[in-house]
């Protein structure tokens, strides 16, 4: 069952497009993840839902019902902005029940939801008194407090420091899930979507570039512009032999291995990562970077070998990106007979 389903649905500003005919479902308590570039238009997306944007086709459903033309109050859904939005003349505990308070909730029904929260070392302090993760965290205790069947987020975390952003993102997650609320959250940072989703709907230029869960997404790119945006390195494109005229091939960088067989490359540069390296290769006009376990002692100038095998290769057609399943390379080890030379 779809706690929300989004069908078909475009936006467009005068004569300039910003969402294009985009559709995709959210499950009942599933966490969806709209990911991609700036100006893609996935936080448009995102206010499409909740009605803060009104569509210019298509249609909106919540819960089953249809909220196209519905104002956001009446979509019964809560939302978190990459701003904390917190009023700075109230405590945490005003700021978390304020909506609350305009619904006219009951003050015994108001205590209870807040004891829910567990913010209670905070709940006295004024927002100047917070960090920016204790802020974001009032704001997310705000939108939970409603407790709506769906919850919506645009780039919440994009303020945060690396390591306050991978501890929100596990408490997001984990909160999700207690509570089984259905999220739709926003993010061009693919460490997110992968480590949080359950589908994530990949966009470029306003349209739906690819929508599955993140292993899938990971291991069966449907364009090479999903094979090169998610990954870290992203994968490596090269054009293909003559012969196999108008595909590329694409292989990530955990696949190559570095020798002394294969096509010969010229190291570029070596990242120490701890438990990897990534060593950035130069290969005619192309780069080629590999990740490999512990330190590599390659320096910058080095000549050397990259291979890989055929079963790790992901085939594409040259023109449009697309993926090409039909076009299968062959299991054995034949890095040199799969791309085109620059010898």
């Amino acid at each position: 069952m779809s706690q929300i389903s989004v069908q078909n649905v475009s936006k467009s500003w005068g004569a300039t497009p910003a969402v294009g005919n985009v559709s995709f479902e959210a499950a009942v308590a599933s966490l969806v993840v709209l990911l991609g570039p700036s100006g893609c238009g996935k936080s448009t997306t995102l206010r499409l839902i909740a009605g803060l944007e009104q569509v210019s086709s298509g249609r909106i459903l919540i819960g089953g019902n249809d909220v196209t033309a519905l104002p956001p109050a009446q979509r019964r859904i809560a939302m978190v902005f990459q701003s904390y939005a917190l009023f700075p003349h109230l405590t945490v505990a005003e700021n978390i029940l304020f909506g609350l308070r305009v619904r006219k909730v009951p003050a015994a029904d108001r205590t209870c939801r807040l004891a829910r929260v567990g913010l209670e070392t905070l709940l006295a302090r004024k927002p100047s008194q917070l960090s920016g993760g204790q802020q974001q965290r009032v704001a997310l205790g705000r939108a939970i407090i409603a407790e709506t069947p769906v919850c919506l987020m645009d780039e919440p975390l994009s303020n945060l420091d690396a390591q306050l952003r991978a501890e929100m993102r596990r408490e997001i997650r984990a909160l999700q899930q207690k509570l089984g609320i259905t999220m739709v959250y926003v993010t061009h940072d693919q460490s997110e979507a992968m480590s949080m989703a359950d589908q994530v709907i990949l966009m470029r230029d306003g349209r739906v570039e690819q929508a599955a869960p993140p292993d899938a997404l990971y291991a069966r790119p449907a364009t090479t512009f999903a094979a090169r945006f998610i990954g870290t390195p992203p994968m490596n494109i090269l054009p293909a032999a003559p012969d196999k005229g108008g595909l590329l091939f694409g292989v990530r960088p955990e696949d190559v291995t570095l020798g002394d067989v294969g096509i010969p490359v010229r190291v570029q540069s070596s990242e120490f990562l701890g438990a990897d390296t990534v060593v950035t290769c130069a290969y005619g006009n192309h780069t080629l970077a590999a990740r490999v376990p512990g330190k590599a002692g390659f320096a910058a100038g080095d000549a050397i070998h990259a291979r890989w095998r055929g079963e790790h290769v992901h085939v594409f057609d040259a023109a449009s990106g697309a993926r090409r399943d039909d076009i299968r390379a062959p299991a054995a080890d034949d890095t040199i007979g799969l791309v085109q030379s620059f010898a």
